[in-house]
Order: C-alpha cells, then structure tokens, then sequence
C-alpha cells in the first residue's frame, strides 16, 4: 500500500505545482506583450504534458496491479525466492538464471500476457527497470487482446 499512498502524494503535489504554474500563464497572457503571451503560453503547455504524463503512470500501474491480481487468483504469479545480499537486493546471478527461464517460457508461448508478466518480473529483478516496463506493457497489451 505505501506505493499506491506515494503516487497520490505525488499525483496531489503535482496538481497544486500545475495550477500554480498554470496561474502564472494566465497571468503572463494576460498582461498583452507579445513576448510575454508567447512565454505564458509555453507556461501552459507544461502542467498539460504533465497531468498526460502523470494519468500514464497512474494508469499503467492500475493496469499493472489489475494483472497481478488476475495471476495471483490462479497461482501463476512467481515466487520471490530468490537469494538477497545483506544489502536485501536480489542475487545478480540467480536473477540471471531465473531470467532465463522466464525468457525461455515468454519465446514458447509469445501471445500469452501471463508468461510476459512473469518476464517482466525477472527483468525487474535483474536490475533492468527500462525493459521490465516495456515487457510489462506487453503483457498488458497481450491481455487487452485476450479479454
């Protein structure tokens, strides 16, 4: 729950910086200088291109949390068994094995959104966040298709 209590935090404080941020656009059109319309203007854009990309975040770990519930109510979610160092992260080189089979289960049956959840956690337990959310959205798309 603290992740979910951490993105509304987050989401809530954006909201406030884009309806600042948004007020002093309206403030800087208002005054009528062209320069200054045109930087208002520019001011606008950005609380727009945020609040898209913070509805993206939200809605792709709703999504994400939509199929892990779906895999756990069938018993296909992974098990985190894998050896930690003191420090708590993952073993590189069990995650490295883990990844394997995972990769191999995902090459065997590459339209099932479940076998792509479960790659997509061994990326993320290897340490590579950028194509644990690729695979992630993947899956998310095989399901889409499935439903």
């Amino acid at each position: 729950m603290t992740g979910k209590r951490t993105a509304v935090v987050l989401a809530v404080v954006f909201g406030v910086y884009a309806v600042l941020l948004g007020w002093r656009g309206v403030l800087l059109i208002g005054t009528g200088d062209p320069v200054a319309v045109g930087l208002g203007i520019a001011v606008l854009v950005i609380p727009v291109l945020g609040a898209y990309l913070v509805w993206r975040e939200l809605q792709f770990g709703r999504r994400t949390e939509v199929l892990a519930r779906e895999l756990e109510a069938v018993g296909g979610l992974p098990v985190d068994d894998l050896p930690r160092r003191p420090s708590g992260r993952i073993d590189r080189a069990a995650a490295d094995a883990a990844f394997e089979k995972y990769k191999a289960e995902a090459e065997a049956a590459p339209e099932d959104w479940q076998v792509w959840f479960r790659l997509s956690t061994a990326y993320d337990a290897a340490g590579d966040r950028r194509r644990a959310r690729a695979t992630m959205r993947t899956a998310i798309a095989h399901h889409d298709r499935s439903s």
